[in-house]
């Protein structure tokens, strides 16, 4: 139980601390002068550049510019944290690689450190207060994704703790919606999902999924600096809850064009693509994908490959081109091996496939290898573990 309170309140923080740090031009004229740093204009014109390299997976552009900002001002959170957001964007192309964690966390800690000192001063600063409930809330998620679950809770608890010391004024400011749109829909779709939280969650304000869609789309039209983390946000959610995938591939389609170097930007397009029926599209976004691979641009690796090799394979596939499609199957096991995700859908289903031409190929030897290798992998409700018992005793194998 504590586990899925961790992650939502991860997921509500960290939205909430990016919402806190990040004023526009125009809201910073509406406000009298403030104590805060992060209001200052002119350093927010210069995080912002930072930021939009750091999307662009232009981690050297932006960590000089943070490092500028660590010489500056020595004894506040801000360039700690913000190196530490560019080590979570490394993460999140694939998560289950945990080369980067040390150096996420180290910078967090270093982050927190300072804000600690700042808020014992001062426990009316907000600024303090927003950078610890970020701060915990990153941890928290990692923690969360590494189930080191004790130590998800206890970040998250902190998290909370400094949560609502961090809130501005809504109302006046789109960038301030993003934590609040991110909890009115998670705080609703936990307990429709997660029936036996239901009573936690009953601890909870109450939540509106509509709400806080609606307050997303809000962030990613009207604000400046929050926009990207918004719409990150609603093309997964179209995607997969809300079963919009136009409005995911709209999205996605932007962010790519806008970040062309982000892998996670870019793999999202080609699957976007290929979810609405534009195939040859897809494949040539994968295509390109591979190729980066291939010539080690950074953050383009064997996660992103699984993804793009399966488009390529299903894409031949349906146009008859066998021999193409068992070469890109193969690839994508290879990839997925590579990145350890023998357990993900589009692993299993290439086996189910190479199975599946093999038994055609009348190579019964090599198709129960494939089929072995789902049940392997694959628990027994899944649908691919279904699936495969259902064809060995159908084809006699």
């Amino acid at each position: 139980m504590l586990i899925r309170i961790a992650m939502i309140l991860s997921v509500y923080v960290v939205g909430l601390s990016f919402a806190q740090a990040q004023e526009t031009e125009a809201d910073s004229m509406i406000y009298v002068p403030s104590k805060y740093l992060l209001l200052d204009r002119g350093l927010q014109f210069r995080i912002t550049k930072s930021i939009n390299s750091m999307y662009n997976f232009d981690f050297p552009a932006a960590e000089r510019d943070f490092a500028v900002l660590a010489l500056q001002y020595p004894d506040h959170p801000l360039p700690e944290f913000l190196v530490a957001l560019g080590y979570w964007w490394r993460i999140e192309v694939d998560v289950a690689n945990e080369r980067y964690d040390a150096t996420f966390v180290k910078y967090l800690d270093r982050a927190i450190a300072k804000a600690e000192v700042m808020f014992k001063e001062d426990e009316t600063n907000k600024e303090a207060a927003f950078f610890l409930a970020g701060g915990y809330g990153f941890q928290s998620r990692l923690y969360s994704e590494r189930k080191s679950w004790t130590k998800a809770a206890f970040a998250g608890r902190n998290a909370l703790k400094y949560m609502n010391l961090s809130r501005g004024e809504e109302e006046f400011n789109p960038e301030l919606l993003l934590g609040d749109a991110l909890f009115n829909y998670f705080s609703e779709w936990i307990p429709e999902n997660y029936p036996l939280l239901r009573p936690v969650m009953a601890l909870f304000p109450k939540g509106n999924k509509k709400l806080g869609l609606q307050q997303l789309e809000q962030v990613a039209n009207n604000a400046f600096y929050t926009r990207v983390e918004a719409q990150y946000f609603l093309f997964r959610l179209y995607a997969s809850e809300e079963k919009e995938p136009f409005k995911a591939l709209q999205i996605s389609d932007y962010l790519h064009g806008k970040f062309p170097n982000n892998p996670y930007f870019h793999r999202s397009y080609a699957r976007h693509l290929y979810a609405v029926g534009r195939w040859t599209e897809s494949v040539e976004q994968s295509k390109e994908i591979l190729d980066r691979i291939d010539s080690k641009m950074p953050g383009y690796e064997s996660n992103s490959g699984r993804y793009a090799a399966f488009y390529i394979a299903q894409f031949n596939e349906r146009v008859g081109n066998r021999d193409e499609a068992k070469k890109y199957y193969l690839k994508t096991l290879s990839f997925g091996e590579e990145s350890e995700s023998q357990e993900s859908g589009y692993y299993l289903h290439s086996l189910l496939q190479l199975g599946k031409m093999a038994t055609d190929e009348k190579n019964k030897t090599l198709a129960k290898k494939y089929f072995k290798e789902v049940k392997k992998y694959a628990k027994r409700k899944h649908s691919a573990h279904q699936e495969a018992r259902e064809f060995i005793k159908k084809n006699k194998l």
